[in-house]
Formats: structure tokens, sequence, C-alpha cells
């Protein structure tokens, strides 16, 4: 037994009836997003994607104590940056919870006190590539737990493409990261890459908006967890350099990873709206 759909190409919906595109199209990708109105407007925007990126971490797993940090540059004072406040777990916070510290590592913003390895850390990422509007450092388990095998990942799959080339390896570990030459030495060992493995401390990833640093801080800890997966089921077989290069040029942009952060973010603003107070 057949059935007959009843349809209506003039594009109006009626019940009933499948209403189709007027003018049908190919759109494999999503329109540029608005231009921010302003300095305000762009600061208030870093300000909820960071808010956001902590509750998202936190339901990553990523919340370990008092370690992690995430941060965004501000828009008007360059030299000053957005953080989280020492203490405040990552799943509680709020835009109004955030700190601003300048240069020198003094809170300009808000009371609660600062962790002093976010300044060591993120103040020479800030400083030494003013491309870097976020950086995010936590001590996720899956990138802990490779940071110890002392090397960079291999590129094993496709979302692992994204790292191909793309990211360093920080081998000096002295203890606590408190001295602002070692978050220099990270900075520099970063080198304009998305991302670092930190040798027996973790990794940490950076980017040209708070969303693709986010973002691609859970990929990266993503691919620690399946390299070490895959290297316990077996020998795993790299992706060819060539192959590698190419897929990185196609899906390794910050463009991507906004989007792809995007898509938790509407569903945790939903679900927390307390998180913009």
């Amino acid at each position: 037994m057949s059935a007959v759909l009843d349809i209506d190409r003039s594009g109006e919906r009626s019940r009933g009836r499948l209403a189709l595109n007027p003018n049908p199209q190919r759109k494999y990708w999503f329109d540029p997003p608005a231009p921010r109105s302003g300095l305000e407007a762009e600061r208030r925007h870093r300000q909820e994607r960071l808010a956001g990126a902590f509750r998202l971490f936190a339901r990553f797993g990523f919340a370990q104590g008092l370690a992690g940090h995430i941060t965004a540059r501000d828009p008007e004072l360059t030299d000053h940056f957005w953080v989280n406040p020492l203490g405040v777990h990552f799943s509680r916070i709020k835009v109004s919870d955030l700190l601003l510290v300048n240069a020198a590592g003094e809170t300009v913003v808000g009371e609660r006190p600062l962790n002093k390895a976010a300044f060591a850390i993120h103040a020479a990422i800030h400083e030494h590539d003013p491309q870097v509007i976020a950086a995010a450092h936590t001590h996720s388990t899956y990138g802990k737990a490779w940071s110890t095998l002392g090397r960079k990942l291999d590129t094993l799959t496709q979302d692992g493409c994204v790292f191909h080339d793309d990211h360093a390896l920080f081998d000096d570990f002295t203890g606590m990261v408190v001295d602002e030459s070692e978050g220099l030495r990270i900075a520099r060992a970063l080198g304009g890459r998305k991302g670092a493995i930190l040798k027996n401390h973790g990794i940490l990833s950076a980017g040209p908006s708070v969303e693709a640093a986010a973002w691609w801080y859970i990929a990266l800890d993503n691919a620690c967890h399946t390299q070490l997966l895959a290297e316990a089921a077996g020998t795993p077989q790299a992706i060819d350099d060539a192959v590698a290069r190419h897929t990185h040029q196609q899906i390794g942009g910050p463009e991507g990873a906004l989007h792809a952060f995007e898509s938790l973010y509407e569903g945790l603003v939903e679900a927390e709206p307390e998180l913009l107070d």
C-alpha cells in the first residue's frame, strides 16, 4: 500500500502538507557570525563564553581540586585577562565571579584570590603571542596520564588531525608553575600552536577565541584518551603524513572549533541560565 505525499511548493506550511524551500540550495557551512557592536559587547561575549567554558569543563570531569584555569584577553585592556577565582568550582562559576588581572598579577576587578599558577602561565602566553585571545589548562585525567609519557601525540584518527604538527611538548617539569620565567618557557614551547603537552603535568590549549581554546582543550584531552586506549589494545597505525596534513587543513581551523563549542554552550545556557549572572 502506497501513500500519496501532499506537497506545497510555495514554501508556506499548512497542516498535513510538506512545505519545500522555494529556492533550494547547497549549504554545507554556517553563516558568518554577526559582528559585535563594540568593546562592551565583545567583553560581555568573552565573559559569557568563559563562564560557560568552565561549566562545560566541569561536565567533562576536568575540575580537580584547586587546579585549572581558563583565561580570556580583555578586548580593551589588552594586557589584562579574565580568569576564574581560586577555590570556586568550575560547575558554579558565573560571569560575575570572573577576575580581571593586569600584567603585574594584580586583580583590578573582583575580590577573591587568584591562582598564582594561572598568572605565571597565562600572563606569559598572552604577552608572548598577541594572537592568543584565550588559553586553557586543567589537570584532566587523560591529558595528565598522557603527559607522563613525555612525548607528543601520534596522528591516529581524523579528529586527531586537528593537532597534526600543531601541538608542542614542554618537557621541563620543575614543580608547580609559580615562577613567571617558567611560564615564559611554556609560552615559547607552545610557539603559536593550538596545544601543548606539559610533561608530568597535563595539557594546555590556546586559540583566537574563547570558543576555540575551550573546544581544542576538550579535543586534545579526547586525543590523549584515544591514544591511551589504542596503545593499550595493540599497536596503533598512524595516518600518513600527507593525508594528515590535508585533513588538518580541512578541520583544523578555529571556525569549526567555534561552532563545536557553541553546540554545547547553547544547551548549557538553557539548562543553567544563572551562569550569565
